[in-house]
């Protein structure tokens, strides 16, 4: 009897331990994989950061012996959303400056400056985020208010799309700006022989070069602000267009002392001391940082006049736009980046500035190809040239709201015909087969779920307009998810590692209050996230 027990025990102990350890259960909820049959499961086990399984609880549990388990309460399961295309880094420092997005007017532009200057008494007067279409009259302003309360102290505001600001003339002073002046890819307008302060494009980096660079810390309390804003829509990876060498420098530190957990795509910035420094690097890969790519800029934007046309703007008689750099700029850019196998982005916005890169494009992919080059946005199209993008295999990387939030002006920009051509998601989308999303923050909303809202639904918040904006080129909603992960992890060359919940890959993913794949158009905007989890790791949960 007693050799009975002592083997009966062992019995025990050996199928206990028998029993594979893992960190994480997570239970009790309804998780989209995102696979590519866009399974569902219950259940999850996660250990060291990836996932080992997905499936039935039942199942689960006789493999698995958790050290924690999560019960999601019936609640919904998705991959960690990334954003394909965004400004990181400037958001967060935007954080720290004047906030003017949503105003309404100049005057009220002017009254959010004397509020701010008045809390920060010292150094630079900058912010972001007006835009004259919103306002009644839709004129760029003048900087004579700034100059009569501001005379001895720098200003520079941006527009929201960063194409365009108002500096006012201590600024344009310390820069050694002066009426008369031209450059090429912007613009200083002035109004018979005086600045109005309004510089266009590449104009704007005459001022914002003069502005001391943030210190250390600042720079520290700025991405850690905007990491905890991205982990509160669900954000687990951000691609960041547009960087130097220095701030990679600086993330790759944070990073390496866990004081910044976002996962970052970096693109850095068309600039010679960049591409001098990924050429002694080589590409940079960690699981939280990936440097592989440059980011171009062909055109402006469309809201301040600047996106290049083939035509002339339908609301300004023989003005095109203008490219930001000359052809030739481009053809050498994308030689040497065909040449090291890097990854080429470039932000283009009108018919002309798409057709500009485009060809440039084909002439150095010759054809299908993996290399993934992007562009960035594309959004106004010509009709003979989306072929150009499956032809080649571009991709291209497109920002919801940018429809929803364009489609009370672009109309008047670029007129019937051309229209048709812009923000055409499922048009492009049929170019490869898949396509990347983003939000490009803080030009738009962070918010993941405007995005969502915009791709499927086409209308602004109030649900206007009422039968949707061009409802030909919105997107499914399974397909909208794909965007917003599997996706744009593959723009990343990352799809074999995040972008959906399927084993070896990690563990980044999202709870959500409401299943945004079922949920009703008018309830997409009030979904929570609940939960985020990075590598297994909960970063953010909902109080």
């Amino acid at each position: 009897m007693k050799n009975y027990l002592i083997v009966l025990i062992a019995l025990v102990i050996f199928s206990c331990s028998s029993k594979e350890k893992i960190d994480l259960l997570v239970y009790n909820a309804t998780i989209y994989t995102v696979d590519s049959s866009f399974s569902t499961a219950e259940a999850m086990a996660v250990r060291e950061g990836k996932i080992v399984a997905t499936g039935k609880m039942a199942d689960l549990e006789k493999e698995y012996e958790a050290i924690e388990k999560l019960d999601a309460q019936g609640k919904f399961i998705y991959p960690g959303f990334i954003d394909a295309h965004a400004h990181f880094v400037g958001y967060g420092m935007s954080l720290q400056r004047v906030d003017l997005t949503g105003t309404t007017s100049w005057d009220e532009v002017v009254e959010r400056v004397k509020t701010f200057a008045a809390a920060n008494p010292q150094g630079w007067i900058t912010g972001r985020g007006w835009d004259q279409n919103d306002w009644d009259v839709k004129e760029f302003p003048m900087n004579e208010k700034l100059n009569e309360l501001f005379p001895d102290r720098p200003v520079l505001i941006t527009r929201v799309d960063g194409h365009a600001a108002v500096a006012n003339q201590k600024a344009l002073d310390l820069a050694g700006v002066k009426a008369g002046d031209t450059l090429t890819g912007g613009e200083v307008e002035e109004m018979e022989g005086t600045l109005t302060g309004i510089l266009i494009d590449n104009a704007v980096d005459l001022v914002s070069a003069k502005i001391p660079s943030s210190t250390t810390e600042q720079f520290k309390a700025a991405l850690q602000a905007a990491e905890k804003n991205c982990f509160a829509v669900g954000l687990t990876t951000v691609d960041d267009c547009g960087l130097s060498y220095r701030d990679v420098e600086s993330i790759k530190t944070l990073q390496a002392s866990n004081d910044l957990k976002m996962r970052l795509y970096v693109m850095l910035s068309d600039e010679k001391a960049n591409y001098d420094y990924l050429e002694k690097n080589g590409i940079i890969k960690t699981d939280r940082l990936n440097v592989r790519s440059f980011k171009v800029y062909g055109d402006g934007a469309l809201g301040s006049r600047g996106a290049c046309l083939l035509e002339p703007y339908s609301d300004k008689a023989g003005h095109y736009g203008f490219l930001l750099s000359n052809p030739a700029h481009f053809d050498s850019v994308a030689n040497h980046l065909s040449q090291k196998g890097w990854q080429m982005c470039t932000h283009a916005i009108g018919d002309s500035g798409n057709r500009t890169m485009l060809n440039i494009y084909a002439k150095y992919l010759k054809g299908k190809n993996d290399l993934r080059w992007r562009i960035e946005h594309a959004q106004v199209v010509n009709q003979n040239d989306f072929n150009l993008f499956g032809a080649n295999s571009v991709i291209p990387s497109v920002q919801p709201t940018h429809a929803t939030s364009d489609m009370y002006w672009a109309g008047d920009r670029v007129g019937t015909e051309r229209i048709k051509g812009a923000y055409a998601y499922n048009q492009l989308l049929q170019q490869n087969g898949w396509l990347p999303l983003g939000t490009d923050f803080p030009v738009e909303d962070i918010s993941t779920f405007k995005t969502f809202y915009a791709a499927v639904v086409r209308k602004d918040a109030k649900g206007w307009p009422a039968d949707g904006y061009q409802m030909e080129n919105a997107l499914t909603r399974e397909q909208t998810l794909r965007g917003m992960t599997i996706w744009a992890a593959k723009a990343n060359f990352e799809e074999n590692e995040k972008g959906s919940l399927e084993k070896g890959k990690l563990a980044d993913f999202i709870i959500l209050d409401t299943d945004i794949l079922k949920a009703a158009p008018e309830k997409i905007l009030s979904i929570q996230v609940l939960k985020t989890f990075i590598g297994g790791e909960k970063v953010y949960e909902k109080k």
